[in-house]
């Protein structure tokens, strides 16, 4: 593969990049680049995450440590040399992007990303992509904090390493690739990327705040909303959730996304301020998994009041029934495989109307626990909630953590994937003859003499 006019150095990247072993990232990096160029799925995956469109006539160039023209090679390798380039050819368009990736716990520094942006802009690129161990609840959510017009020209992209990972396996569980070659390509790919010595990792535990804060809540002492601790906090609970819709996308085989609202999408800046905000008024951390065909969204909620973790999902309880015992028994059906331990039902009523709450195992014998005392309403909204009670671990870093990546994978196992929303039956054609009689405009004398009748009961007899 020549190398493009516009570079003096670089080598394309390799699957099997012959470096020493304490070199991770270059390693990494060639290896991921190499799979891009190599697996037409898994570039076109990536890319789209990113807005850019993959058609299957397009290429893909890969590079790593490129030194552009007119630029100093010792100037640029004793201060920011870029770990990777890629250029996508359609037709006579092309699309750059300057590649720099972090492994294990480094980071990058808004100075040095300011910098990689600037070196962009120099040489045209389109994009800077990031790639660490940090996460972003989407790839144009940045981790680094930046002013808005610095990336005016050049497009900012971040992608966590755990992101990759599983777009991967979502490739390979879902038969994704179609050439078996790819598939083997890919497979190898994935097999490093799990691999400890990748320096690749997931998130894994709170900010060093955590305790402090947990414990603060607790006592009920004020939290300020721009202070350190809370921001901080917020950013862990950000990089958790996206987190948790990695490890649901990974057992369930499924894109798992994360539910915001647009302004939040759009503007994670605005995300992490409103949260902040949110969480001094009610000590909460809250988000929504998006499962594809699920029945319902998945909802999580630490309460940090409690100590509590909470999952949950909301259905409409069914029209056609009118009794909330009725109505509890069609949902209890659903999870009549569920292991109760923890499970509960919210009953939900409209306007000022009593909510009533009661456990799955009580439930089973008695559904009529979730009537009400105060009102003959039926319910009209039922919730199953999964409780796990966390005490005095909650305040620990990795031990929140890891029960909450066993509580909401647990919840979605024993009720989530066995729920159906409920559906209006279909509307049925009347039989009897005086409303036969009305629809033919016929006297019920005179329906005898009608073919569209007639048509009808033969018809209806065949089905018979």
């Amino acid at each position: 593969m020549p190398r493009p006019d516009f570079l003096t150095g670089g080598e394309p990247a390799r699957l099997i990049p012959v470096t020493p072993d304490s070199a991770r990232e270059q390693k990494s990096v060639s290896v991921l680049l190499a799979g891009l160029r190599s697996v037409l799925e898994l570039r076109q995956s990536l890319l789209k995450s990113l807005g850019v469109r993959v058609g299957t006539s397009a290429t893909l160039e890969a590079w790593i440590e490129p030194v552009f023209l007119n630029e100093d090679k010792k100037a640029v390798r004793n201060k920011d040399r870029p770990d990777g380039l890629l250029i996508l050819r359609t037709g006579r368009r092309e699309w750059r992007a300057l590649i720099e990736a972090k492994v294990g716990n480094d980071t990058i520094g808004e100075e040095q990303v300011s910098r990689y942006l600037q070196q962009a802009k120099n040489h045209k690129l389109d994009a800077v992509i990031t790639i660490t161990n940090q996460f972003a609840a989407l790839p144009t959510h940045h981790p680094v904090k930046l002013p808005k017009n610095a990336t005016k020209s050049v497009a900012l992209f971040h992608w966590s390493w755990a992101f990759i990972r599983t777009q991967c396996q979502l490739l390979l569980k879902n038969d994704g690739v179609e050439d078996e070659d790819q598939v083997f390509i890919l497979s190898e790919i994935l097999r490093y990327l799990e691999s400890d010595r990748s320096g690749i990792s997931h998130f894994d535990q709170m900010n060093a705040e955590w305790k402090d804060v947990a414990n603060k809540v607790k006592s009920n002492a004020p939290l300020a909303k721009t202070s350190d601790e809370v921001q901080n906090t917020i950013a862990a609970w950000h990089q958790e959730q996206r987190d948790l819709c990695l490890i649901m996308s990974r057992l369930t085989g499924s894109d798992v996304s994360l539910k915001l609202k647009n302004d939040h999408r759009l503007d994670p800046a605005k995300r992490l301020k409103d949260d902040a905000d949110a969480f001094c008024k009610a000590p909460a951390l809250n988000c929504t998994l998006h499962i594809i065909n699920a029945a319902a969204d998945l909802e999580v909620t630490a309460d940090l009041q409690r100590r509590m973790i909470y999952c949950s999902m909301r259905l409409a309880a069914p029209k056609d029934k009118q009794s909330t015992k009725a109505r509890v028994n069609w949902l209890l059906r659903q999870l009549k495989k569920t292991e109760p331990a923890g499970f509960f039902i919210r009953a939900t009523r409209p306007g000022k109307a009593e909510t009533t709450y009661q456990a799955l195992k009580d439930l089973r014998d008695s559904p009529e626990l979730l009537e009400s005392d105060t009102s003959n309403t039926a319910a009209t909204t039922l919730e199953v909630v999964y409780e796990v009670d966390l005490a005095g671990k909650f305040s620990g870093r990795k031990v929140f953590v890891e029960e909450l990546e066993k509580a909401v994978p647990h919840f979605y196992q024993e009720a989530g994937q066995l729920l159906k929303a409920w559906t209006p039956p279909p509307p049925k054609i009347s039989r009897s003859e005086t409303d036969l009689a009305r629809i033919f405009h016929r006297s019920p004398a005179s329906l005898a003499d009608c073919a569209g009748y007639r048509h009808y009961r033969s018809f209806s007899a065949a089905i018979d």
